[in-house]
């Protein structure tokens, strides 16, 4: 009798943690903003994750409109996504510490770092 009740309770808490772990927002989610020097000048871009599990979903938005990411994973504070610019696939690797990104990106016009900012939050008005 003893044995099943702890087991219960056992149960109880294993399942209150996937809650809870399941309704946590990610260290990921939300608008990122970076840019990057070229020789035709600075080119911003605001990206914008989400994460659920293992699976990273968003957008980037440049001065030349909005794409989707494609292919986004999440794995501990690594990220992995690609884009792609006029055609030309590009790959993005990157690393979440606190409100900054680290990516690395790989693509048909070479290999290049970008720094992003977590951009604050949108509060809702009271």
């Amino acid at each position: 009798m003893i044995l099943r009740a702890r087991m219960t309770v056992a149960l109880i808490v294993l399942a209150a943690g996937f809650t809870v772990a399941a309704t946590q927002k990610s260290a990921v989610d939300g608008r990122w903003k970076g840019t990057v020097s070229t020789p035709n000048g600075d080119f911003t871009m605001t990206y914008t994750f989400k994460a659920k599990g293992q699976v990273l979903t968003g957008t980037v938005e440049t001065e030349m409109g909005s794409q989707p990411i494609t292919d986004g994973k999440v794995n501990g504070d690594k990220i992995s996504f690609k884009t792609s610019y006029n055609g030309n696939p590009i790959d993005h690797q990157g690393t979440v510490s606190g409100d900054t990104i680290q990516l690395k990106d790989t693509g048909p016009f070479g290999e290049f770092d970008l720094t992003l900012k977590r951009l604050p939050g949108v509060k809702k008005s009271e």
